[in-house]
């Protein structure tokens, strides 16, 4: 393990008697000299806000595009997804509590160059962000970006969306794509009680920032058994992105499994995520799907033109693409807003849909 690296931090502001204040995540934190923000990784030296885990990563690995999950962004291709330690929510579920829930610095030494490399050496079309929260180390984060759209990936995040409008403003023209979870649907008791965060007006605005600033945006909702999964919630949070983000906006119904401190709630029922997938579609989402579900009729792309199966996938894996070189459906000729589509080396077309 490397000492930490202990960068610059752009998102910030100096104020008096020594104290900064970060402006990378929602809680703007006011940090005293020699002292750190809510997610330990932004500290105080000197009255200069610095990113202690610039160029370390805690996990690096290849995943396909789809488990992040965008399901609309790339089909096919493989990301190099990377973390670092700490976080700006207290998820009492995490799955990733090691890393993120981690109050000391620690990583491997991984600049953005090497990164990109990486990237490249294993056959990834992009680099992500992810197992937690990335807006911490949006520095990092970024300089990482840049070095990928030289060398032609592309690169997103997945983001608990817990931003400030300056950090949109930092990240949103260098962001190609987002998935945006949302957890219990928002709902604030439930981010206050599980999350340690105080409403989900920040996660909505970020969203429509986001968006608004090009990059591609689809949205999750985990739905946690019992305390997160109210029909009414998912209900406003799909009209919220009906409404403010457009009705094509992915939407992905997240099923939830025990983990870290609520080993004691059962993973989520199918048919508990059959009925909120129905509420959403109610609300006039076109692109609803249910994810950690493998093998379930609900994972695939539906045509809202004619219904037909327009992309079929089990878990992350794509299993047909019934949709020509223009991502029309071949059915109808309905278009299907989809970027990029899969390599015809990875995929073959099939000419009939399957109903």
């Amino acid at each position: 393990m490397a000492a930490a690296s202990h960068h610059p931090a752009d998102l910030s502001v100096a104020l008096d008697g020594g104290k900064v204040r970060c402006t990378a995540c929602a809680r703007y934190c006011t940090v005293p000299e020699g002292s750190h923000g809510f997610c330990f990784v932004r500290k105080n030296e000197g009255g200069r806000l610095v990113l202690m885990t610039y160029g370390l990563a805690s996990a690096v690995q290849v995943d396909p595009v789809e488990k992040k999950p965008l399901s609309h962004y790339r089909p096919g291709t493989r990301v190099l997804s990377i973390g670092t330690v700490g976080c700006n929510w207290r998820c009492q579920y995490c799955q990733n509590a090691e890393i993120s829930q981690e109050q000391e610095v620690s990583g491997r030494p991984l600049s953005p160059t090497d990164a990109v490399a990486r990237a490249k050496k294993h056959g990834c079309a992009g680099v992500t962000f992810t197992y937690n929260e990335p807006t911490i180390f949006a520095e990092y984060a970024r300089d990482v970006i840049t070095e990928a759209h030289r060398a032609g990936l592309f690169a997103n995040f997945v983001t608990n969306g817990y931003m400030t409008p300056e950090a949109v403003d930092y990240l949103g023209p260098q962001l190609d794509a987002v998935s945006v979870d949302f957890k219990g649907s928002g709902e604030p008791g439930f981010l206050r009680k599980y999350i340690s965060a105080k409403g989900p007006e920040p996660i909505f605005e970020s969203a429509v920032g986001l968006q608004e600033k090009g990059t591609h945006v689809e949205v999750t909702d985990l739905i946690v058994p019992s305390v997160g999964d109210s029909a009414e919630a998912t209900r406003k949070l799909a009209r919220f992105v009906a409404d403010r983000l457009g009705p094509s906006t992915p939407f992905h119904l997240l099923r939830f499994h025990p983990d870290y401190r609520m080993m004691d709630l059962p993973v989520t029922p199918i048919p508990t995520l059959e009925k909120l997938h129905a509420v959403a579609v109610e609300e006039g989402l076109e692109y609803v799907y249910l994810g950690n579900v493998w093998g379930h009729p609900l994972e695939h792309t539906y045509c809202p033109g004619c219904r037909a199966i327009a992309v079929r996938r089990y878990g992350f894996t794509i299993q047909q693409w019934n949709l020509d070189r223009q991502n029309r459906c071949r059915a109808c000729g309905h278009a299907i807003p989809i970027v990029g589509r899969p390599p015809d080396e990875y995929l073959p077309t099939f000419p009939t849909p399957v109903a």
